[in-house]
């Protein structure tokens, strides 16, 4: 079995496309691996971790000869053979028994192959899809980076190791939270639907943001009772989903603002970055003190060796004085993934979870529980 691609690029980009999901270490040697099959001018490359599933389809008419190929290779060593080449180089891809032998110029390398048959696939036809709809890629990218730090980490309440998609008449609403902070957005759709709960794994929601371009290609999203499949024009995502009801959110929403003040959000980010240097590194909480007065935001932080950072930001603020304390990473991750000027911070008491919403943008909202000193 031989093929030869006029461009290693033909083979590297789909293989960037679903090397994400491949675990550098796994007790099944065949998870390291991506399944290769190229016939009929096309070429399919698989990743699995049992989990999620990463497909990439291109049509190939660089096609020197119209060879058929199907095989299973480590992914990471073919990546950096191809990334080793030049981006122009053709390749020569020859399997024999149980090796792959690939050729570009004076550079030959073989690799040991495992049987394609061998290789595990999501089962995707036996499973009725309950609901379809499309997405502009660079909306669905930018609301889920919004959100998706809030995901818990390896949290015993599995459900929480996710982000929540609900979807109710015209809205699909992305909830995550650790229960230290809390993420909420929308997003309005085409068509109206019933209402739907999804809880799409961590490690999807990050490897979908990685995937997503800032474009308006359209990403198509299928629901079905245990899996959500995403659908690009070149690719597809498949994911199991985490079974288990959501937590009620809504009732973490802060019903009242009694305390508000509007603040540029990079002089708050950037005046927090510069406190964080005295932030102790190593300690598990990392507190910044926020002391909210007329007129002003004063951010101070010390740490162990009694080392001190203050800055000072002017607002617009004229009620009673506040003085509380954050988790200062937390604080800057949602920061650092809005994009708005302006945001909005509220408090419904002196010692209560702050609320940061956008005036621009009333479909956000995330909410972060004070730390105490």
């Amino acid at each position: 079995m031989k093929v030869t691609l006029s461009d290693r690029d033909l083979l590297f980009k789909p293989l960037q496309t679903v090397s994400g999901i491949v675990e550098r270490r796994h007790t099944l040697p065949i998870l390291l691996n991506t399944l290769i099959d190229i016939k009929d001018g096309k070429l399919t490359l698989v990743t699995t971790d049992l989990e999620i599933e990463a497909e990439a389809i291109s049509t190939i008419t660089e096609l020197e000869n119209q060879g058929s190929l199907q095989t299973t290779v480590s992914v990471k060593k073919l990546q950096d053979i191809l990334r080793a080449l030049p981006s122009n180089a053709p390749i020569e891809l020859t399997r024999s028994e149980n090796r792959l032998q690939i050729v570009s110029g004076k550079s030959r390398f073989n690799l040991q192959l495992l049987p394609a048959k061998d290789f595990p696939r999501m089962i995707q036809d036996n499973e009725p899809c309950s609901m379809v709809y499309t997405l502009p890629q660079r909306v669905l990218k930018k609301q889920l980076q919004r959100v998706a730090i809030a995901m818990a980490q390896q949290d015993l309440r599995y459900y929480l190791n996710g982000l929540l998609l609900l979807i109710e008449d015209n809205k699909l609403t992305l909830v995550a939270t650790d229960t230290h902070r809390l993420g909420i957005t929308s997003i309005t759709l085409d068509n109206n639907f019933e209402k739907s709960e999804t809880i799409v794994p961590r490690k999807t929601v990050l490897e979908l943001i990685r995937q997503l371009e800032d474009s308006d290609e359209p990403v198509v999203i299928e629901i079905h009772p245990k899996k959500v499949c995403f659908h690009f024009p070149d690719s597809v995502l498949i994911s199991k989903v985490i079974s288990g009801k959501f937590l009620d959110f809504r009732r973490a929403i802060p019903q009242t603002s009694v305390f508000q003040f509007n603040v540029n959000r990079l002089d708050f980010l950037h005046a927090l970055q510069r406190t964080a240097i005295i932030s102790t590194s190593n300690e598990l909480f990392r507190n910044v003190h926020l002391g909210i007065t007329d007129g002003k935001l004063n951010i101070s932080a010390k740490n162990k060796e009694q080392e001190e950072a203050q800055e000072e930001i002017d607002i617009v603020y004229s009620n009673e004085t506040i003085d509380t304390s954050f988790n200062i990473v937390y604080l800057m991750e949602v920061l650092n993934n809005l994009d708005s000027e302006q945001i909005t911070c509220s408090f419904e008491s002196m010692q209560s979870a702050i609320l940061i919403t956008l005036p621009d943008d009333d479909q956000f909202k995330h909410i972060l529980m004070p730390m105490r000193e």
